[in-house]
């Protein structure tokens, strides 16, 4: 499938920011059965400077500062993206849980793809010991990796409720775990959570989902959001499986990966830091359109 996407960012300040510094990762990925045909980003006002770099994860990150005093800007990433790419079933086999840990606390590389990387807590997800037993319950001892993952993700999907309401950016992992409420995001912390908590290498992805309207409603432009799911390392055969406790899902083709970390704070699209004073506004549109 490919897929033309469009992806802004608008900022609005009530009083003139004189100076901003930004990074942003809003250049899909190239690898996992996913390739980047063309990419483009414009931004208002005109940056002094743009630099770009690969952080550890691989990420296409782009470094702009703008000196040029603004109450508005805007960031109008557009890209097409090929995406071919299938899944295991939910009941295939796969090796035992247990030797799937051993192995990745065994790796020797430090690259991005080793599943040391992601075996550890991080700033946003912490290990604590009441995700790691509800993770725990779907990992009975022998069992296949993926299927406890399947159940794991299968769980979240059933016991949490989508919220849009109930947390923010900064609501700390175990409030998200008491209330069970939250958006794509907290469901990807937990899960994640849970994994790293019994020993296995989870990485939080940041990226986009095609999304259907209801027949015979008209697709609002607009509409679409980023999305965020797991990636699992199941093993040297199945590799990085990705996971999706918001939908209960699998990934395949209605998923296209931003970029992938350890938590959001790694992936965060557009982050960084202004000198002015007074309250801001974000606004962020995304459209996701099939192509073919």
């Amino acid at each position: 499938m490919i897929y033309d996407i469009r992806h802004v960012t608008s900022y609005s300040y009530e009083s003139p920011v004189s100076f901003a510094r930004c990074s942003l990762r809003l250049e899909p990925k190239s690898g996992g059965g996913q390739q980047l045909v063309s990419h483009t980003v414009d931004i208002r006002p005109r940056p002094a400077d743009r630099t770009i770099r690969h952080d550890f994860f691989g990420t296409h990150t782009e470094s702009i500062l703008i000196e040029t005093p603004h109450r508005n800007l805007r960031i109008d990433s557009r890209s097409r993206v090929s995406v071919s790419r299938s899944a295991p079933g939910r009941t295939a086999q796969s090796r035992a849980w247990e030797s799937v840990r051993d192995v990745a606390f065994e790796a020797t590389s430090l690259g991005p793809a080793s599943p040391i990387g992601y075996v550890f807590a991080s700033p946003l997800v912490p290990v604590q010991q009441p995700v790691t037993s509800y993770a725990s319950a779907s990992f009975p001892p022998g069992s296949g990796i993926l299927a406890g993952a399947v159940d794991l993700m299968h769980r979240i999907r059933t016991d949490f409720k989508y919220d849009p309401k109930a947390t923010v950016i900064s609501t700390p992992l175990n409030e998200v775990f008491e209330k069970r409420h939250g958006v794509c995001q907290d469901f990807a912390h937990v899960m994640i959570a849970g994994l790293r908590g019994i020993g296995l290498p989870a990485a939080y992805v940041s990226g986009y989902l095609r999304t259907i309207p209801p027949p015979g409603k008209p697709r609002l432009q607009g509409a679409d959001a980023t999305h965020a799911w797991v990636s699992l390392w199941c093993g040297e055969g199945l590799g990085w499986i990705g996971f999706d406790p918001t939908n209960d899902i699998l990934v395949e083709n209605d998923h296209i990966v931003l970029a992938v970390g350890r938590d959001f704070s790694d992936v965060s699209p557009v982050d960084g830091i202004i000198v002015g004073s007074r309250k801001q506004k974000l606004a962020v549109a995304v459209d996701v359109l099939l192509v073919e």
